[in-house]
């Protein structure tokens, strides 16, 4: 695959996932959400394990890449996307949006802390920006956790465990591939999250009547397209050309999310969460260290010539 065809591929991704936080919000209208988010990753999930059995490509994992890989479905799949689809009950779709779009950017600190690296002046100024593009839409919602909306803080817990869950993929990344894990992932967290729906919905399974198949298409495109195909496409992205370029397209998502909430949901984008989403982008693509890593390159590059030369 060449390169502007990885690019490509990222944002049709990208076009996937914005529009499915907008699908996510239309579906927790008909559906107990945390029984809706659970059965739709389940579908995901349970497409790629197909995928890998139909390729023979199943992996045998060890006792502890089990244990990491279960501990992060349960953080990125079973934490993000029930606080996910709770704080979109009392959120926006385009909030929601540019508040996820911080995951890359957490990630970045998260490695700082546990995987040890490298903390420059540039990332600093990206973490600043970035959070502060955050609070500055969080703190314009209408809430009541001091200024704060209950659910602007849910999705930003779902931004949060969600960045915990990249630490320990990449910590299992060299030993086991990404994508199966990605699959096993994604079962076993819709399983933990469809136990959790027993205790959190307060309606049940019977609760369940859709008026039309509109809804029913929506439901299987968000999860066999968005969360089974689309997490297949990121990670063999990932393998072309390296997580960090892979990041800088997560900050397309929050724009196509705003797009749809604005053509879909009839939400209308505030001021404010332009100059929040602004903020964003420029925190997230100088805290995960990509204008390090191109400055660095072009460095190398400059130092090769002069010496050819």
């Amino acid at each position: 695959m060449s390169q502007i065809g990885t690019y490509f591929i990222l944002i049709f991704v990208m076009m996937m996932w914005g529009l499915n936080v907008v699908a996510i919000k239309i579906l927790i209208e008909y559906f107990p959400p945390i029984l809706m988010q659970s059965t739709r990753i389940f579908l995901g999930g349970l497409l790629l394990i197909l995928f890998f059995w139909w390729s023979k490509n199943l992996q045998k994992m060890t006792k502890k890449e089990w244990i990491i890989t279960i501990s992060a479905g349960v953080l990125g799949v079973t934490g993000h996307h029930l606080f996910l689809a709770i704080g979109l009950l009392h959120s926006t779709a385009s909030n929601a949006g540019i508040i996820l779009a911080l995951s890359p950017l957490t990630t970045s600190i998260l490695g700082i802390f546990f995987l040890k690296d490298r903390l420059t002046k540039m990332r600093m100024i990206g973490i600043f920006l970035g959070f502060g593009g955050v609070v500055f839409v969080i703190l314009n919602g209408n809430g009541t956790l001091g200024g704060i909306s209950p659910g602007d803080f849910l999705i930003f817990m779902a931004m949060i465990t969600q960045a915990f869950s990249f630490i320990l993929i990449k910590q299992n990344s060299q030993s086991v591939n990404p994508k199966f894990m990605t699959a096993i992932m994604l079962t076993a967290g819709a399983i933990v999250m469809f136990l959790c729906s027993f205790f959190i919905d307060s309606k049940g399974v019977t609760s369940v009547a859709v008026p039309g198949t509109k809804v029913w298409i929506i439901f299987f495109l968000s999860g066999i397209v968005a969360t089974g195909f689309g997490q297949l496409l990121y990670n063999m992205a990932i393998q072309e050309i390296g997580p960090g370029q892979t990041s800088v397209f997560n900050n397309l998502m929050p724009f196509f999310t705003l797009v749809g909430s604005v053509l879909f949901l009839k939400e209308k984008i505030l001021f404010e969460q332009l100059i929040g989403f602004l903020f964003i982008v420029v925190g997230v693509v100088l805290g995960t260290g990509y204008v390090d890593d191109y400055m660095v390159r072009r460095k190398g590059r400059k130092t090769y010539h002069n010496m050819s030369g």
